[in-house]
């Protein structure tokens, strides 16, 4: 009797570290995000050029689910864009330090995402679920990225990178992104993984 109560308690904190454990992947597996902040100065210039972009405001926010088509959207696109397009600073290729545009041969890192983004609302995808994403690498330096919420997590678009991969197995740090609201505001990102 001892040992079988004693079997069944080991038994109960198993299951409950397990589902604790489960529970906490399933939370980082999306962005935790802290309210309004600044929109970086080259969107800004972007949604004077092309305001109805700017303007998109969904009610139902709900990530859509992720489908073995949805999973292929994002690996063409993603795999197009990087293909398709030379990489080439805004100085380099426009001789000014923030343009943000549709790239058709040559962009930086926030113009491959607006590319991705179109891509992929010509496919289906909700505006709400493909949020333009301000980072940094490693190095300290900024990066753009591609956010794509799904119900299984948030995954990030690269124009480094052909892999796609959840947002917390990658190396940057999250600073901010779109709304998933109002496409002409941005949220701060908590990015507690240190």
């Amino acid at each position: 009797m001892k040992n079988k109560f004693k079997n069944a308690l080991l038994m109960t904190v198993a299951i409950t570290a397990f589902s604790a454990t489960t529970a906490q992947a399933a939370n980082t597996a999306h962005m935790q995000l802290a309210g309004l902040t600044s929109q970086p100065i080259g969107h800004y210039n972007y949604c004077k050029q092309y305001p109805s972009d700017c303007k998109i405001n969904t009610r139902k926010t709900n990530a859509p689910q992720l489908t073995r088509e949805r999973w292929k959207d994002l690996v063409e696109v993603n795999t197009y864009s990087n293909s398709t397009i030379a990489p080439v600073t805004d100085m380099e290729g426009f001789g000014i330090e923030e343009h943000w545009i549709y790239p058709t041969s040559i962009g930086d890192c926030e113009d491959y995402v607006l590319m991705k983004r179109h891509m992929l609302m010509q496919r289906g995808w909700p505006a709400s679920s493909l949020l333009i994403t301000v980072v940094l690498q490693p190095n300290g330096e900024g990066h753009a990225v591609l956010t794509v919420r799904t119900d299984r997590a948030d995954y990030v678009l690269d124009n480094l990178s052909d892999k796609i991969k959840q947002w917390n197995e990658t190396e940057y740090t999250y600073l901010k992104r779109q709304s998933s609201k109002y496409s002409g505001h941005w949220t701060k990102i908590v990015d507690r993984r240190g």
